[in-house]
């Protein structure tokens, strides 16, 4: 977190907490359910954030997730991946994950990247800028 003073300085106040709070105080990690995802070897790296619909002050979870296209490539023994296939395979994966997680820490709404998550100089995924960008198109 931080501030800009008139004169057009930045300064570092603190770092947000990456816990997702919901509505009725949940609290929700999202290392935890990125580790579930990340576990899968069709899964190459995620991101899980929390989003707000406009008509609703809930909080949604939603995960980014980059797939692994040779894991994916194998398991369709060879056939290059279209997609739709690709996106059926992520559904499936993250139903799976669902199914390990209580209700309150689905994920409810998921978007498939093309390229890999921006990542700091210790190989860790920034947890801003354009890595948390949702796109409107997302199932």
């Amino acid at each position: 977190m931080g501030k800009v003073d008139k004169n057009g300085y930045l300064y570092i106040t603190g770092r947000c907490k990456s816990v997702i709070v919901t509505k009725n105080g949940k609290n929700i990690y999202p290392e935890e359910v990125e580790y579930y995802l990340n576990d899968n070897p069709l899964i190459s790296e995620s991101l899980v954030l929390g989003i707000h619909k406009a008509d609703d002050d809930e909080t949604y979870i939603n995960a980014q997730i980059y797939p692994n296209i040779e894991a994916i490539t194998e398991y369709l023994k060879g056939a290059v991946p279209t997609k739709e296939e690709i996106w059926k395979i992520v559904a499936d994966c993250v139903s799976a994950v669902n199914k390990k997680l209580p209700n309150y820490k689905h994920i409810k709404s998921f978007g498939i990247r093309e390229q890999e998550f921006e990542k700091t100089t210790t190989k860790k995924i920034k947890r801003y800028g354009d890595n948390m960008r949702v796109d409107k198109k997302e199932k």
